[in-house]
């Protein structure tokens, strides 16, 4: 089973390199940001394989960590992409 674990962890590596050609070519930063959003979700499953291939179950602390950091950057992207541009709120806060 610890093959398995394994290679499911290369294939899982292989997809975030398609990811990055993502990155580097994406048409538009929402884009881009979705790639990266990939490498969150995408590198808490290779710790994940990882940790059960190894049988090291220190690493599922380390996939946690990976999963909030990936939340809150899906939040950050979140709250930037939909703001309002800076001179629509200053027009509106003018008496």
């Amino acid at each position: 089973m610890t093959e398995f674990y394994l290679a499911l962890a290369l294939l899982l590596l292989l997809l975030i390199v398609v990811g990055l050609i993502r990155i580097l070519r994406g048409p538009t930063p929402a884009d881009r940001m979705l790639a990266a959003q990939l490498f969150g979700t995408t590198g808490v499953a290779v710790v994940l394989l990882l940790a059960y291939a190894a049988k090291m179950p220190r690493l599922l602390d380390v996939a946690l960590v990976f999963a909030l950091l990936a939340a809150v950057v899906g939040v950050a992207f979140a709250r930037r992409g939909w703001a309002e541009p800076r001179s629509n709120q200053e027009e509106r806060h003018e008496p």
